[in-house]
């Protein structure tokens, strides 16, 4: 086995030209603009609107710049030192990529936006509501934030012309049989965990009478649907792990498995929560829940993990049909 080789981080460049150098210049445009009407705000400017609508909280406008600039610079950080050490998969690096651009983006639309609304006040107290920003600063993050991710370059085409070791399981077959394996696997903690969530979001978007609410909700129900089920396939395409709506997806062609194996995960313990996860240790995949897991050790040190029922069987048969592949 191959598990305690070092992951490969491929496309260093791109990852932080679009995870660490575009949102720290997204922010400094947006402190740059803010402090060109610097003379046209009034002095303290509004920072935080009540359910009314109403500011009710206030600082400085250097003050407000600041703590933009370094929650924006905290986080790029954090993603783009995630993806660099992390990121052996595309999906790592694009997920740190879209979190980085599309915050950063969110953060200064929301900023700028709430001191345009106060551009020409004498008080900050009388700026109108900023539902419509908030609005505006979730669409333009989450837009911005798959633009990121699209633009971060994939994995490698990395192949291996080495069977299987002796060691690693496998599924006889006969000559020119076909085989597939296939499997579902649902997460109980995202329903325990955000069901709650979601239904919280609802009451209060009723009583607050507030849609911005409702629609928070709604994303959050999108997101759950993308993650509660998983259908995971093991055929002479190699390993497919897929939602029922298609994305997120994790792909495994034959010709990148080095070796196949089952072992059993703590979602916790060993991957820090559920959900797509990568651990300290550079495997990443999808944790939904603990017990039985197919790990697929990969060409440029990668692994990948899914949790599913039966995983013997399914590793059991990538290594036969990545040996087949590379013997025929």
């Amino acid at each position: 086995m191959t598990a305690d080789r070092r992951p490969t981080i491929p496309h260093r460049r791109a990852t932080t030209l679009v995870t660490l150098v575009a949102p720290v210049v997204l922010t400094a445009v947006a402190v740059l603009v803010a402090l060109t009407w610097a003379d046209e705000l009034p002095d303290p400017v509004a920072t935080h609107w009540g359910t009314a609508g109403t500011p009710d909280d206030f600082s400085t406008l250097g003050g407000a710049l600041l703590l933009l600039g370094l929650t924006s610079v905290v986080l790029s950080l954090s993603c783009w030192v995630l993806a660099l050490r992390l990121g052996a998969e595309a999906t790592t690096r694009r997920v740190a990529a879209g979190t980085s651009v599309g915050m950063a983006a969110l953060l200064a639309v929301l900023v700028v936006g709430s001191l345009a609304l106060q551009r020409g006040l004498d008080d900050a107290r009388d700026a109108g509501p900023i539902t419509g920003v908030v609005a505006a600063a979730f669409a333009t993050g989450l837009v911005l934030g798959v633009v990121a991710a699209l633009l971060l370059p994939g994995d490698p085409d990395v192949v291996t012309s080495d069977v299987p070791p002796a060691d690693a399981a496998r599924l006889p077959l006969a000559p020119g049989e076909r085989a597939a394996w296939t499997a579902s696997v649902w997460s109980p903690a995202a329903i325990g965990v955000a069901l709650p969530v979601i239904a919280l979001q609802v009451v209060l978007s009723i009583v607050l009478d507030t849609w911005l609410l409702l629609a928070i909700a709604a994303v959050l129900a999108a997101l759950l649907a993308t993650m509660l089920v998983l259908r995971v396939t093991v055929s002479a395409a190699g390993l497919v792990a897929r939602s029922p709506l298609g994305w997120p997806r994790v792909r495994v062609p034959l010709e990148q498995v080095v070796a196949a194996h089952a072992e059993t995960v703590s979602p916790l313990r060993d991957f820090g929560g559920w959900g797509y996860r990568v651990a300290l240790d550079g495997r990443a995949g999808f944790v939904l829940r603990a017990g039985d897991a197919l790990v697929v050790e990969r060409t440029g040190g990668r692994t990948t993990v899914v949790t599913v029922d039966d995983a013997a069987t399914g590793a059991a048969l990538l290594n036969t049909l990545a040996e087949r592949a590379r013997v025929s």
